[in-house]
């Protein structure tokens, strides 16, 4: 596919979703953020908290370059909970419960924990309570564990799948 078609493709695609989106950002044609859906003030905010954090600063020419710190702040936080896959797919029978209650203060763990739910197929009944295809992948009970949310969640299994009649 020559770089013409895929540029078209591109934006084709862009024209049905209204919006690109990277990690729930709003990106433009080149894949940067797209600032300008933002109101000022937000931006402004955001910057400011960067600049008292040591995380970014202004050069003469009114430009914000990110410094050693905020590099290190970035880095710490990559990777630092493993993701997971399951084989499952999203048919698979949803026969397990899982109901967990992770506190306020691990905000972190909490949305880690949701977003390998999703990965998982499970669906959110309510808030804390989610049922999906059984079996969890072993692997990531035991890393739940390890990173002590063991105790914050339990699983039941259904005699029948969900929504199952």
């Amino acid at each position: 596919m020559s770089i013409e078609r895929e540029i078209l493709a591109y934006l084709d695609k862009a024209r049905k979703n209204r919006t690109l989106k990277y990690k729930g950002i709003r990106v433009g044609f080149s894949g940067l953020p797209d600032f300008k859906n933002y109101k000022y003030q937000t931006l402004a905010n955001g910057s400011s908290i960067l600049q008292k954090k040591g995380y970014i600063k202004k050069n003469k020419l009114g430009q914000f370059f990110i410094t050693y710190k905020g590099k290190e702040f970035l880095e710490e936080g990559r990777d630092i909970l493993k993701n997971f896959e399951t084989n499952l797919t999203k048919n698979s029978p949803k026969n397990l419960l899982v109901i967990y209650d992770i506190p306020q203060d691990n905000k972190k763990g909490r949305d880690w924990f949701r977003r390998n739910l999703k990965k998982f197929h499970f669906v959110m009944i309510q808030k804390s309570v989610w049922v999906g295809p059984a079996p969890l992948p072993q692997e990531f009970v035991v890393y739940v564990k390890e990173i002590k949310l063991g105790d914050n969640f339990k699983t039941f299994k259904l005699a029948k799948g969900y929504g199952e009649k």
